[in-house]
């Protein structure tokens, strides 16, 4: 008997430790296409690329945990094809790999911009620790202009860290406002003026149209509107993609990501898709829902591996995510939709304040702003559907910290 992970990215590697902690005595192997040691991602467009930051990406594990918990890890691994029929895993240049058990966990890739221009030098990604390590030597110049497309986490992290460090920094978006796809109007008018006021340049309604260079390096970006915005270099921060054609040759089911079940199996026996790339139902969404957070790719991970290990479990956790913008830690918990009612709780001129998110009188979300302690409640409250009342949110003596200790509490509670 063995299982075989297709990706060792933060759910690839929770996988292969949970099947242990799950009581999973069969073989394990951990397939990545990676060189090296597989890593934290979040900290690559922040910790690692700022002033003083640590010239090493994190790893996920030591390196000596693959061996004391009897993981396969194989580095430098390249799928190439899934035969579903024979359950046989077959990668370049090796022999094909038997399991009883298959989680894809492949992740996804950075989004690449598809325009005139882009195979200039100086126009960069940020989603591998090679990506990281080529902006990081451009950031300690200290000194240049840098235009980045894209204001979602990615971008405006970098943006933040690159202001702090001295550069001019321009960002540009075709969406109306920051971090559009997540955040109430209300706080992404708030990160608006968080990044203005490090002297971030910020443009909306403003798309890319294509990369102006000379010498074969970009000099400019330019924007749908016309508009031209020099730069010593530039940042693609456009989203990921995930990569269908492995799955689909294997006949497993894709729709803008793997598709599977509430047990996270897709529709070919035995193989399962975790992170990134799954399409899993979300009661919390109404719906199908493709999540790229590392709360999502590691609790799917823990998930998974009770089903394998013969304890069947249903995943339909809330969603939660963060991102740190300068002196900014935004936490979110559920997902926000702009005609939701937002009642604010705290004092947003201290930088320390929270907004609940109502829909229909229910309570869907709440965005964090240096407020771990009301993040820390939200998700209780989310994840046994209690919520609060509108009411209970305006009042500011109302304790919400109390409220949701004794909510986890009574759920611990034998009836």
């Amino acid at each position: 008997m063995s299982t075989v992970i297709i990706g060792a990215g933060h759910a690839g590697v929770q996988a292969a430790e949970s099947l242990r902690t799950e009581g999973y005595a069969d073989r394990i192997v951990l397939l990545d296409k990676a060189e090296h040691l597989p890593y934290q991602r979040p900290p690559l467009s922040k910790d690692y690329i700022k002033a003083g930051g640590d010239p090493a990406p994190l790893p996920l594990r030591g390196a000596a945990f693959y061996g004391e918990h009897d993981i396969d890890l194989r580095t430098g691994v390249e799928v190439v094809r899934i035969d579903s029929q024979a359950q046989l895993v077959f990668v370049k240049g090796g022999e094909p790999i038997p399991y009883n058990e298959l989680i894809i966990a492949a992740g996804a890739e950075a989004r690449r911009a598809h325009c005139a221009g882009n195979g200039l030098e100086g126009i960069n990604y940020l989603r591998t620790v090679e990506d990281a390590e080529t902006l990081r030597a451009q950031l300690d110049r200290g000194y240049g202009r840098v235009v980045v497309v894209g204001a979602g986490f990615i971008g405006l992290e970098f943006a933040a860290v690159a202001a702090q460090r001295g550069l001019d920094v321009t960002v540009i978006d075709f969406a109306q406002r920051p971090m559009q796809r997540v955040l109430s109007p209300s706080m992404s008018d708030y990160f608006t003026q968080v990044h203005t006021d490090l002297g971030v340049k910020l443009h909306f309604d403003e798309g890319l149209d294509h990369f102006v260079g000379e010498q074969g390096r970009v000099t400019a970006v330019a924007g749908t509107s016309g508009v031209t915005y020099p730069c010593d270099f530039a940042v693609v921060g456009l989203g990921v993609v995930t990569d269908e054609d492995l799955a689909a040759a294997g006949r497993i089911e894709c729709d803008r990501g793997i598709l599977v079940d509430e047990y996270l199996s897709t529709n070919v026996p035995h193989v399962y898709a975790i992170g990134d790339l799954a399409v899993f139902p979300s009661h919390h969404f109404g719906g199908n829902l493709r999540l790229e957070s590392v709360q999502n790719a590691t609790d799917m991970a823990k998930t998974v591996a009770k089903t394998i290990a013969g304890n069947p479990s249903r995943y339909d956790i809330a969603p939660w995510f963060w991102s740190n913008q300068g002196p900014v830690k935004l936490q979110i918990a559920g997902l926000a939709d702009p005609a939701d009612v937002v009642i604010e709780r705290g004092n947003r001129s201290t930088g320390k304040f929270s907004q609940f998110l109502f829909r229909d009188g229910q309570l869907v979300a709440v965005e964090s702003v240096n407020a771990p302690a009301d993040h820390v409640a939200a998700r209780k409250l989310l994840e046994h559907d209690a919520g609060i009342t509108m009411e209970q949110a305006r009042d500011h003596d109302f304790d919400l910290k109390a409220y949701a200790r004794n909510l986890s509490s009574s759920a611990m509670t034998p009836s």
